[in-house]
C-alpha cells in the first residue's frame, strides 16, 4: 500500500509523531547490519521508531569512511544498497505512524558510500569555471545516488572561501561570490533536476540540502565554526549571495552553520533563517540543523528544551543528531515555542518526502546515460592551473624524468575529504608518477618521496634519494601539496570532525592551520632536487590556497591542482605532457603568512600595506599561463536603466530564474578570444567589474561573468555577456537591488581597470548615474 500524506497536515498527527517528524537522531550505519548476507534493523533502529511512531529522517544508512568505521569488510555492498535501504523503510512504515522516512547522505564530491564515485573537490570546479560540466557532473552523482535509493544529498557550496587557513576550504568553490553562485546554482539544477522550489523531484535525481548559511567561511582566523564579524552588508555582498542562487533553481534545503554572525548562531538566528531566506526571498524548503548544532545552543541557553525552542523559532525544520529537539514536547508544554511553530516545521519535512514522491506515485524521470567517470576526467583536466612553463612545458618525448616529493605518488592525497574508501584493486586510479610512468615507462622515471607534508625532516637520508633520482635526468617533476587523509585510527568528534589528524594530514574538517607556506620538509626536496642542476617543474596538489612565494623562487615552472579525484594523476600528467592545463586559480594564494584577507575583491584601502612583506607577489584569483592567446572586450559602452534592470521581480519563491539579469533588461557586451596557437584552446573567459556606488568603498576587483569557451586553433572567437540585475545590481541585502551605479569592466588580468576598460552606466529616470552629475 503506497503511504499518503495526512489531509489535514501535520496538525492531525499526534505530538509525538510530530516530533519524530522533525528529528534526524540516528547514525544510519548503527541502524540497519549487513548480517549473513543480508540486512538485518537494529535495536537501535527499533527504539527510535517505538519512541517518536515514525521517523522524519535518517542520515548516512550508506556512510563509509573513518568516522563511521565502516568500510569494504563490514559496509553494505553498493549494489545492496536499496535492499538494505528497504529493510529500514518496512520498518518505519510497518511499526510506525506509516510515512516513510528520507534517506539522507553526504555527497560533497561524489556519493560517500561504498562504490560512490569520487570526483573533483568544489575547489577544482572552482578552478575549471564550467557551469556546464559542473551541472552535467551533479547530474550524473544524483542519478547515482538515486539509483541506490538516496533521497536527500549534503552538498557543499554555499561557503565562500575567505581565509585560506580554513581547513574546509577545498568544499568552497571560490573565494568570489559570483563564481560560487553560477557553480551552486548549477550543481543544484543538476542534482534535483528543478528549476523552482514547487518542481517535483523525480526519480533520476535527488533533493539537494545545500550546506551551510551563513558566512562559514569568513570564521575568525580560519578557524572551524568560529564566529563571523561580518556585517549585514557583507553578509549579503559574499556568504548570502550563493545561497539565493540555490534558493533560485529551487533547492530543497538549507544546513544551518555551525558559526555565529555578528554573536547569534546561525541555528538559532530568526533574521537569517526566517526573515531573510523565506520572507524575503519567498523561499519555501527545509532547514536543517548541522550535526550536533542545536545542542551547542547550550552554550547561549539555560537547558536542552530552551535550545531547542530558540533552534524551532528561529526556523530549523529538522536536527541532526541532536539531543535537544528530543526536549521539544517539554518546550511546548513550558510555553517556550508555540506548537504551531512544530505543525510547520513538520509540514515542511512532509512537503519534502511528498516532492520526492514518498506519498503517491512517485515521478519517473527520463533515464540519461551519463559516464560520470568521464565527466569527473574533465573536471580534473580543467582544475590544472598553469601557474609559469618556465619554457619547459610540454614535456618531450623520451626525457628521463625525476619524480619526487610526498604528493607524488599518494594517491589518497589527490581525494580531498569526506571521501569513502577505495576499492582495491582501484581500477583507473592514477598518481602522477603511475600516469607518468604509463607515458614514458618504468625504466625512464625515477622515483624518491623525500618527506612527509609536515616536518620535521626526520631522515635525512630521504634527501639523498631525491639527488639521486635527479642525476642525470632531464627534469624533475616535484609534487608537493596537502592531503585530507582519514584514518580509521584517528579520533574524532561526535559530528565527525577529527580531534587528532593523522601527522600528514594538512586539510579538511576540524584541520585548521596557523600557517599556509608549503612546509620546510617539502622545500627541502625542493633544494635537494635543485642541487643537482635538473631543472625542476613544482606540481602543488592540495584543497586550500598556499604560499608560494618561496617555492616560486625554487622551481623553474609552476603547477597548482586543486584535490582532482582519483585519476588526478592523469589530468597532471596531460598538462605537463600535452599542454592541456586549463584552470584557473579560483582563490588568491597570499604572499606571505600573516598577509590576510587576501581576496581579489577586498575593498581599495588607503594604507599601504606591510613593510615586512611584498603583498605583490600574492598570486590573484584568476591566475593562469595561457601562450598564445589574447583577450579584448569589443563594443560599445552600453547603458542601462535601474528601472528595466531590475523587472521582473528576481525572488526565487515568485519567479523561478536560471538567467542572468533576472529576465530583465541587460547590457551587452563581448570579448574576442584570438587563439594564435597550432591546436583548439579550451578555457575559462572572466569579465571583472568594478562598482562605483556613491556612499559605498569599492572592492578591489568582482567577477562579473565567467563563460567557458572552446577556441579553433588560428582563430578568433567572440564570446557574448549579458549583464543584468545580477552582475550589475547591489547585493548589500543578498538579493540583487538595481541602483544607478557606474561599473568599470575589463577582461584581463590586471587588479586595476586598464586604460581600455569599458564603463557600464545603470542610469536613474534621468538617464544619468550620480557620476554625471
Amino acid at each position: 500500500m503506497t503511504p499518503t500524506r495526512p489531509a489535514a497536515g501535520a496538525a492531525s498527527l499526534p505530538r509525538a509523531t510530530r516530533i519524530g517528524q522533525v528529528n534526524q537522531r540516528l547514525k544510519g550505519w548503527e541502524a540497519v547490519r549487513w548480517v549473513d548476507g543480508a540486512p538485518r534493523v537494529t535495536d537501535v533502529l527499533r527504539r527510535e521508531v517505538d519512541r517518536w511512531g515514525g521517523l522524519g529522517a535518517i542520515y548516512g544508512v550508506l556512510r563509509a569512511d573513518p568516522w563511521s568505521a565502516v568500510h569494504w569488510g563490514n559496509g553494505i555492498p553498493p549494489e545492496r544498497s536499496a535492499e538494505a535501504y528497504a529493510a529500514v523503510q518496512d520498518h518505519v512504515t510497518a511499526y510506525g505512524d506509516g510515512i516513510p522516512v528520507l534517506f539522507v547522505e553526504e555527497a560533497p564530491h561524489g556519493l560517500m558510500a561504498l562504490g560512490g564515485t569520487t570526483v573533483p573537490v568544489n575547489l577544482a570546479l572552482g578552478a575549471g569555471m564550467d557551469a556546464a560540466l559542473t551541472e552535467e557532473l551533479g547530474a550524473a552523482v544524483a542519478a547515482e545516488a538515486r539509483a541506490r535509493g538516496t533521497h536527500v544529498a549534503l552538498v557543499s557550496g554555499l561557503d565562500v572561501l575567505r581565509d585560506p587557513r580554513w581547513g574546509r576550504a577545498e568544499e568552497c568553490f571560490s573565494e568570489d561570490p559570483a563564481l560560487a553562485a553560477l557553480l551552486v546554482a548549477a550543481t543544484v539544477r543538476g542534482m534535483q533536476g528543478t528549476t523552482s522550489v514547487r518542481d517535483p523531484i523525480d526519480t533520476q535525481h535527488v533533493a539537494v540540502v545545500a550546506k551551510h548559511l551563513a558566512a562559514q567561511g569568513a570564521g575568525i582566523g580560519g578557524r572551524n565554526g568560529s564566529g563571523a564579524p561580518v556585517g549585514r552588508r557583507e553578509l549579503g555582498e559574499t556568504h548570502l549571495r550563493p545561497a539565493h542562487a540555490a534558493a533560485r533553481v529551487g533547492v530543497a534545503g538549507y544546513m544551518a552553520a555551525y558559526n555565529d554572525v555578528d554573536g547569534i548562531p546561525c541555528s538559532a538566528n530568526e533574521a537569517l533563517l526566517t526573515g531573510t531566506i523565506r520572507e524575503q526571498w519567498g523561499w519555501d524548503g527545509i532547514v536543517m540543523a548541522d550535526g550536533t548544532a542545536i545542542d551547542r545552543l547550550r552554550d547561549s541557553s539555560p537547558d536542552p528544551a530552551t535550545a531547542a525552542a530558540l533552534a524551532l523559532r528561529a526556523g530549523v525544520d529538522l536536527s541532526l543528531w541532536d539531543e535537544a529537539f528530543t526536549h521539544l514536547d517539554e518546550a511546548i508544554d513550558r510555553g517556550l515555542v508555540a506548537e504551531a511553530t512544530l505543525d510547520r516545521a513538520a509540514d515542511r519535512v512532509l512537503a519534502l518526502k511528498c516532492r520526492l514522491g514518498l506519498f503517491g506515485e512517485p515521478v519517473a524521470g527520463v533515464p540519461v546515460e551519463r559516464d560520470v567517470v568521464a565527466l569527473a576526467d574533465r573536471a580534473a583536466r580543467q582544475a590544472v592551473v598553469l601557474v609559469d612553463d618556465g619554457g619547459l612545458l610540454p614535456l618531450r618525448a623520451g626525457a628521463t624524468l625525476a619524480v619526487v616529493g610526498p604528493n607524488a605518488d599518494d594517491l589518497e592525497a589527490q581525494l580531498g575529504d569526506y571521501t569513502p574508501p577505495r576499492p582495491v584493486p582501484d581500477a583507473g586510479a592514477s598518481t602522477v608518477r603511475s600516469a607518468l610512468v604509463a607515458r614514458f615507462g618504468a625504466d625512464s622515471v625515477r622515483y624518491a618521496r623525500g618527506s612527509d607534508l609536515r616536518g620535521p625532516l626526520d631522515d635525512p637520508g630521504a634527501l639523498d634519494d631525491v639527488r639521486a633520482a635527479c642525476s642525470g635526468a632531464n627534469v624533475c617533476v616535484a609534487v608537493l601539496g596537502g592531503s585530507s587523509r582519514r584514518t580509521y585510527e584517528d579520533e574524532f568528534a561526535d559530528n565527525g570532525a577529527v580531534k587528532g589528524p593523522a601527522s600528514d594530514t594538512t586539510n579538511g574538517e576540524g584541520v585548521d592551520l596557523s600557517s599556509v607556506a608549503i612546509a620546510a620538509a617539502q622545500l627541502a626536496v625542493v633544494r635537494a632536487a635543485r642541487e643537482s642542476g635538473t631543472p625542476v617543474i613544482g606540481v602543488v596538489v592540495d584543497g586550500r590556497p598556499r604560499v608560494l612565494s618561496e617555492l616560486r623562487t625554487l622551481v623553474d615552472a609552476l603547477v597548482v591542482v586543486p584535490f582532482p579525484g582519483p585519476r588526478g594523476g592523469e589530468a597532471v600528467a596531460a598538462a605537463l605532457c600535452d599542454g592541456a592545463a586549463s584552470g584557473r586559480l579560483p582563490a588568491t594564494f597570499p604572499a606571505a603568512d600573516g598577509v590576510l584577507p587576501v581576496a581579489h575583491d577586498e575593498r581599495l584601502e588607503t594604507a599601504r600595506g606591510y613593510v615586512d612583506a611584498e603583498v605583490g607577489q600574492a598570486l590573484r584569483f584568476g591566475t593562469a599561463q595561457v601562450d598564445g592567446v589574447t583577450v579584448r572586450l569589443v563594443g560599445a559602452a552600453p547603458s542601462v536603466g535601474a528601472a528595466t534592470l531590475a523587472e521582473p521581480s528576481t525572488s526565487p519563491g515568485r519567479r523561478p530564474s536560471t538567467g542572468s539579469g533576472g529576465g530583465g533588461a541587460v547590457a551587452h557586451l563581448a570579448v574576442a578570444v584570438t587563439n594564435a596557437t597550432a591546436d583548439d584552446v579550451s578555457l575559462s573567459v572572466p569579465l571583472y567589474g568594478r562598482r562605483h556606488e556613491p556612499g559605498v568603498r569599492p572592492r578591489r576587483r568582482q567577477l562579473l561573468a565567467v563563460q567557458r569557451a572552446t577556441v579553433p586553433a588560428g582563430s578568433t572567437s567572440t564570446i557574448p555577456f549579458e549583464l543584468g540585475l545580477d552582475e550589475l545590481g547591489s547585493w548589500a541585502t543578498g538579493e540583487p537591488v538595481a541602483t544607478p551605479v557606474l561599473v568599470s569592466v575589463w577582461c584581463t588580468p590586471e587588479a586595476d581597470p586598464p586604460a581600455d576598460a569599458l564603463s557600464v552606466r545603470v542610469v536613474d529616470e534621468r538617464g544619468t548615474t550620480p557620476w554625471e552629475r
